[in-house]
């Protein structure tokens, strides 16, 4: 029995792609070539903002942010950029009493746009509100009080393993692999996520059709 479900956002709720090609054409370099250093960092296990710093290295990545923001090219996020079964699959859930929880390593603004989008979810809170990132403890546990239920009671949905999978299991959520964007596929066969994961599903329509059956 679930009663919470937790979602992770990037290559989970939404598509990367608009994110990386915006950093592309601020940083004026063609937007294939970023997307091939995020996957290269990515396979390497490194963050993928290190893609970042081949392409112009030492370059200050927050305050890069900034001055996106300040030119008025910062984030951008609306409907073109969720993937089409999220909608469908988080008003399934809620209309099987099970409650919906987005909560990934974003920015603050992030937040206020996925807000703005009007989900079928409970909570909406990023890494950057809290002051605490995954794979930290500490972010698990500020889901687990989000979760307003018991961590067994409780499943964690990402496409990340060291982000999203491995730390929500030893935080002892319950785990969903999603095989979506470069992380998703990359270990989608990998023995340990296949071990640690609960569920491994290929989208979110599957996974609420299994927890509300």
């Amino acid at each position: 029995m679930i009663d919470t479900v937790v979602l992770d956002v990037g290559e989970t709720i939404t598509r990367d792609d608009r994110y990386w090609a915006s950093w592309a054409d601020w940083l004026g370099i063609p937007r294939h070539t970023l997307s091939a250093l995020v996957g290269a960092v990515v396979a390497r296990g490194m963050d993928n903002s290190e893609a970042l710093r081949l392409v112009r290295p030492g370059i200050d990545v927050a305050a890069e942010y900034r001055a996106r923001q300040a030119a008025g090219r910062g984030e951008c996020l609306d409907e073109a950029d969720l993937y089409e079964d999220v909608r469908p699959a988080l008003t399934m859930l809620r209309q099987h009493g099970v409650r919906v929880v987005i909560a990934g390593n974003q920015t603050v603004r992030a937040g206020e746009l996925l807000r703005g989008l009007d989900l079928p979810a409970d909570v909406v809170v990023t890494s950057g509100e809290w002051g605490v990132a995954k794979p930290q403890p500490e972010f698990f546990r500020r889901v687990g009080e989000v979760a307003q239920t018991s961590p067994q009671r409780t499943v964690y949905v990402g496409d990340h393993p060291a982000n999203d999978v491995f730390p929500a299991k030893e935080a002892g959520l319950r785990t969903a692999h999603i095989r979506r964007g470069p992380w998703g596929h990359l270990w989608a066969d990998d023995p340990d996520v296949i071990a640690a994961a609960d569920w491994r599903i290929d989208g979110l329509g599957e996974l609420a059709a299994l927890l509300c059956a």
